[in-house]
């Protein structure tokens, strides 16, 4: 545009210079009545040709500024009606894109940190299933920094948690128990990105609140059960008692099997409290007393006390201990020797008659006790439902000692898991 204008300008004027010029020496009045009409008119169009250029000037700026998404460049009015009317929307339409600009970014970090701050875990993914982002809560549930985790693809993902998220539908939540007795419910659903939609995926913990519930469940259950069997086996072992007195007044072939009915009525009662008793301590479990406690120690006086049952089955302990000298926890002892025995036990039960192996490992940098055996590996459903009161695989089992062991872990603060490895062995770990 500016050179077509002056490649007009140039030579119009160029002619009316000639032509002037050409009258110098007839008419000298003339010329110089051109010169000044020339003089004027150049003026005006130098005038024209900084008006017209404004606007294209004022139009390019504002144009860079717009690729350049610089939207804090406002211009000043210039004092022509119709450029001002230009310059007023064109400020107008700067200050609502900034404004969005800002609100926009603004909610952008309102979100992320919500995000990044909620207890629930949230992944969002990509359209091809990919992870694109992963807050705290959810790599505290999945156990892997959320570096690790991005660009990873959800089937990908360690059980349990690959099987559940990569079938997981919207709308359809699904429980997941993890193997350190934690409880999460995951849930899918969508948003839109670009007019496509996009996945994301919450997991909340449900561990607190289930545990809560199941204890004050079992708690009324077991104390209203412990109640009525007490009471009445008090009284009736006192009357199978009293009638031990009448065993002379029998007649001498009856004594003996009259006196052996009773021994077993009295042992048989016995033991029902002794299994209600069970279940009472569960309830009754105090708070513990840590103090410094050799984890050693005690791994050696259980090996003792197992070690004739471990002979009678065939089963041999491997020690791997962190040294030959203490290793000390701040436990209380009683509480702990009662969970590392019911570990122990379940370790042994695994293998069976058949015999086997069981490794008892600790280590001192992290602080940390594994008992493993090779006997029969969990199975996925059972795995779900480990730690759940008064579940058991064992025939006549009470399902009472995998929640013992997770009620006096867990008062102690430690973190523990119970799963079968790549190479078939079941490990119990517990982090102290």
């Amino acid at each position: 545009m500016r050179l077509k204008l002056l490649l007009f300008l140039l030579p119009l004027y160029a002619v009316l210079i000639t032509l002037a010029a050409q009258a110098r020496t007839t008419n000298v009045a003339l010329f110089i009545t051109c010169e000044v009409v020339l003089l004027g008119s150049l003026v005006l169009a130098w005038q024209l040709y900084r008006s017209f250029m404004q606007p294209i000037r004022l139009i390019e700026a504002g144009t860079a500024a717009l690729q350049a998404q610089d939207f804090n460049l406002k211009f000043q009015p210039v004092g022509q009606p119709a450029l001002d009317q230009l310059v007023a929307v064109y400020n107008h339409m700067l200050d609502a894109l900034r404004q969005e600009r800002v609100s926009q970014h603004e909610q952008s970090v309102l979100l992320e940190r919500l995000i990044q701050a909620s207890p629930a875990g949230i992944l969002i993914l990509t359209f091809d299933q990919l992870i694109a982002s992963t807050n705290a809560a959810a790599a505290r549930a999945l156990g892997q920094p959320a570096a690790a985790l991005n660009g990873r693809a959800v089937a990908a993902l360690p059980a349990p948690w690959g099987a559940v998220l990569a079938d997981l539908a919207a709308g359809q939540p699904q429980t997941v128990r993890l193997p350190g007795g934690q409880t999460y419910r995951a849930a899918a659903a969508h948003f839109l990105d670009r007019g496509f939609q996009r996945r994301f995926v919450v997991l909340e913990e449900l561990t607190q609140e289930i545990r809560a519930q199941e204890k004050q469940t079992y708690e009324q259950l077991i104390r209203l059960v412990a109640h009525e069997v007490n009471n009445s086996i008090g009284a009736v072992n006192s009357l199978l008692g009293s009638f031990r007195h009448y065993t002379p007044q029998l007649a001498p072939a009856d004594q003996a099997d009259f006196a052996q009915a009773l021994e077993v009525s009295i042992v048989r009662n016995t033991q029902l409290a002794d299994f209600v008793a069970g279940y009472a301590r569960l309830v009754r479990l105090p708070p513990p007393a840590p103090h410094p406690t050799d984890l050693h120690a005690l791994l050696r006086d259980l090996g003792h006390l197992l070690a004739p049952r471990s002979a009678a089955q065939g089963i041999a302990w491997h020690w791997q201990l962190a040294s030959a000298g203490p290793l000390l926890v701040q436990a209380d002892s009683q509480q702990l020797t009662q969970a590392l025995l019911n570990v122990a036990k379940n370790a042994l039960e695994a293998i069976g008659p058949s015999g086997g192996s069981v490794w008892v490992t600790t280590t001192s940098q992290p602080l940390t006790l594994s008992v493993a055996n090779d006997g029969a590996p969990l199975s996925p459903e059972v795995s779900q439902r480990l730690f759940t009161p008064f579940f058991s695989t064992k025939a006549g089992g009470q399902g009472i000692g995998l929640t013992l062991v997770r009620d006096i872990l867990l008062a102690h603060g430690f973190t523990f898991r119970l799963e079968t490895e790549g190479d078939g062995r079941t490990v119990f770990e517990v982090s102290f």
